[in-house]
């Protein structure tokens, strides 16, 4: 059982939060919510010991092991893929040796009684007790199974971590974590860099041998499969819900509603007793209930309601000229880096109007196609795009094109038309730019405030083919509502590649899947992949 008793967290003068007390239990699995800002990630690092809290204390019994995963990491390059891994068990190995060392050293000493002597016999005492309750496992084994269950194959094991990208990285340093079989784990937005194979197999592995967890995740089908309690960072304060996150959603509406009618309630009580302390203060024979009164609002504390969800704001793309019937067409389109070939004859042809997903692992070809699509790269065989297409493509790395001497205002202002100008707050806002965030230069943004910003300038414009490339990580769930029905309201073509399942449900029809070297069409939604593909991997299983 680890505890958090009144955490308060100040800096220049502002509160983040105070007073916050819970605990985590055994086996609780707690999805962490709250607004960007609102201090989820602080939260996480006061649990994890990398930051102080200004106040209060997290408490947790002796030897218990708390596990880390940051949303940015800094990895060192000088190790194999398994090395690296290995380093899990750094812990148990120095204990074995440090109790050989001692061994070696009771053996050669004579001085029995001396204070040095016992001291040592103490220690050695200690450490084996610690290290003969660890559980028998053969390391290597599990280093295999972990690293293969996150996407990793064998002929990566031998690989330097230096030659991988950061997503890569970042399921090397889940690895070591899952490794040490921690009481308690804490995951700031785990699923951005894995695929959607690698997202379920975390998945299984969280609620099947996970221990307690913590999760801040945007991913809504993941916080709502592996959790069972919801902890809300809102104004300051928590609310602790023992739900899933749907059924959180569903309470907190009730909450908020309940707020707001105590606040009516308490604003007419207000201007009922100003009225009163207005009418009467002259009055000789009021003096004292005037008094009174008077004292009882400079004490009363008033009712706050927590933020409006924004999610109910429609985004509406400008109206586009029509394309072709068929924006884009593949045939036998190949492509090869050297010795490596990332995919060959593929074929497909997407229509008018629909919407598509392109799927698979990591490193697969899922975004190299899209570069082809986008006469970035050269490729094998043939890619038409259709007449009249005008083509909106967000990039991993979009934001890279941003103006950065504009303001987040002025950069949507330059491209906004029509009507949409009255509405640019407003979309701002759902995007999560306060009013102070959009009088910020560009230059001084993060990478997925630069994201964000990017993916409204993108909507905004009058296109009818849209190729997005991840464009949910670094959204929160009620941005990404925004966008998904902005999407499904869209009348143009779509291809989107993602491995946020929720995100996708509802919003494409067909799945391309991109794996082995091939690129395979399915005609089913996500969850209807999703179930073809488990049951494939099943009979695999069984003809094995």
């Amino acid at each position: 059982m680890i505890s958090a008793d009144a955490l308060t967290v100040e800096f220049g003068g502002t509160t983040l939060f105070k007073d916050i007390s819970f605990i985590i239990n055994e086996n609780d699995r707690i999805a962490l919510m709250g607004k960007n800002g609102a201090g989820k990630s602080t939260l996480l690092k006061i649990l994890a010991g990398v930051r102080e809290a200004t106040r209060g204390k997290v408490s947790a019994p002796e030897g218990t092991i708390i596990a880390y995963l940051p949303q940015h990491l800094m990895v060192k390059d000088d190790k194999t893929v398994f090395e690296e891994a290995a380093t899990a068990f750094a812990e148990i190995n120095n204990m074995e040796a440090r109790i050989n060392e001692i061994n070696k050293e009771l053996e050669t000493r004579t001085d029995y009684e001396s204070d040095e002597y016992m001291a040592l016999i103490e220690e050695v005492s200690a450490l084996s007790e610690r290290f003969y309750s660890i559980e028998e496992v053969n390391y290597d084994a599990d280093i295999e199974k972990t690293l293969l269950g996150l996407g990793f194959e064998r002929k990566d094991f031998t690989r330097k971590t230096s030659d991988f990208s950061g997503g890569w990285r970042m399921r090397i340093e889940l690895a070591k974590m899952l490794l040490r079989k921690p009481d308690l784990i804490l995951l700031d937005e785990p699923t951005n860099h894995l695929d959607i194979e690698s997202i379920q197999w975390l998945e299984q592995w969280l609620i099947n041998q996970g221990k307690a967890v913590v999760v801040i995740s945007h991913d809504k089908a993941f916080v709502d499969n592996i959790t069972n309690r919801t902890v809300e960072v809102t104004m300051g304060r928590i609310y602790d819900y023992k739900a899933t996150y749907s059924h959180y959603l569903q309470l907190r509406e009730e909450r908020r509603q309940q707020q707001q009618r105590q606040y009516e309630d308490q604003q007419k009580m207000i201007a009922e007793t100003k009225e009163f302390i207005e009418r009467f203060k002259g009055t000789y024979s009021k003096t004292l209930q005037v008094q009174s009164r008077v004292k009882m609002l400079e004490k009363l504390e008033i009712i706050e309601v927590d933020e409006i969800d924004t999610s109910s704001l429609r985004l509406k793309f400008p109206p586009a000229p029509r394309s072709g019937n068929y924006p884009v067409a593949a045939h036998n389109v190949g492509k090869a880096y050297g010795e490596h070939r990332v995919f060959s004859g593929a074929n497909f042809t997407i229509e008018r109007g629909e919407k598509v997903a392109f799927v698979g692992k990591n490193g697969e070809g899922k975004s190299t196609m899209v570069k082809c699509i986008m006469q970035e790269i050269e490729h094998e065989g043939e890619l038409l795009l259709g007449h009249n297409v005008r083509v909106g493509y967000f990039a991993q790395d979009e934001a890279a094109g941003l103006d950065e001497e504009l303001t987040v205002f002025q950069t949507i202002d330059e491209i906004a038309e029509g009507d949409i100008r009255t509405q640019i707050r407003n979309i701002l806002g759902a995007f999560m730019f306060n009013k102070e965030d959009s009088e910020k230069k560009v230059k001084v943004l993060s990478g997925g405030e630069r994201q964000r910003l990017a993916m409204i300038k993108l909507l905004l414009q009058p296109l009818n083919f849209l190729i997005l490339d991840e464009p949910t990580n670094h959204l929160d769930i009620k941005t990404k509502d925004v966008l998904k029905q902005a999407l499904q309201n869209f009348g143009g073509t779509l291809i989107v590649v993602s491995h946020d399942r929720d995100f996708l449900d509802g919003l494409v029809t067909k799945v391309y899947e991109f794996g082995g070297g091939k690129v395979t069409e399915h005609l089913e939604d996500i969850y209807g992949f999703l179930r073809k593909k488990n049951m494939e991997n099943l009979r695999e299983i069984e003809r094995k």
